[in-house]
């Protein structure tokens, strides 16, 4: 893990240390959901949590890079929540023609620079906060870091807790 990522980038598949950070996140006992999903149990609550590639992963070049929600949602019991993280917002129309109940996403950094926030909204539905598409529940998160410049006007940054409960 000697390569570090340059400053400010996202997570692209086009960075060498990513894949020794995944690598070395699996030593830790972090399970990293590339399209795929694994139950979560407590009690008798029940929910899928699922995970797909960012939608520019696919422009990597690597095998088998590339966002993927069918291959992450295929076999599962539709009467079963799923939650779904997804880097981009903008996967959630995709989310939402697939029946996912909350997808949880960051990548725009609130905006990160104002006005910037105006002309990510170009590209993406949401740029923080709970917000609705269709009947998918959508959270941007602004997260801690940044891109480009290491700043940030007009965009808090935030750690979010989620706290899913049962009906």
């Amino acid at each position: 893990m000697s390569e570090t990522p340059p400053a400010g980038c996202c997570w692209s598949a086009a960075w060498p240390w990513r894949r020794a950070w995944l690598r070395h996140l699996r030593t830790l006992g972090v399970q990293v959901l590339r399209n795929e999903r694994v139950p979560v149990v407590r009690g008798g609550a029940s929910v899928d949590l699922a995970g797909i590639d960012d939608r520019t992963a696919i422009s990597s070049g690597l095998p088998g890079h590339g966002a993927d929600l069918g291959a992450a949602l295929d076999g599962r019991d539709d009467a079963v929540p799923v939650v779904l993280t997804a880097h981009q917002p903008v996967q959630v129309e995709q989310a939402r023609a697939a029946g996912v109940g909350l997808q949880l996403s960051g990548h725009t950094h609130g905006g990160q620079l104002w006005p910037f926030d105006y002309a990510v909204r170009l590209d993406q539905p949401a740029v923080q906060g709970l917000s609705r598409v269709g009947d998918t529940q959508l959270y941007v998160t602004t997260g801690v870091g940044f891109w480009g410049p290491p700043m940030r006007t007009g965009a808090r940054p935030e750690v979010a807790v989620i706290e899913l409960r049962a009906p």
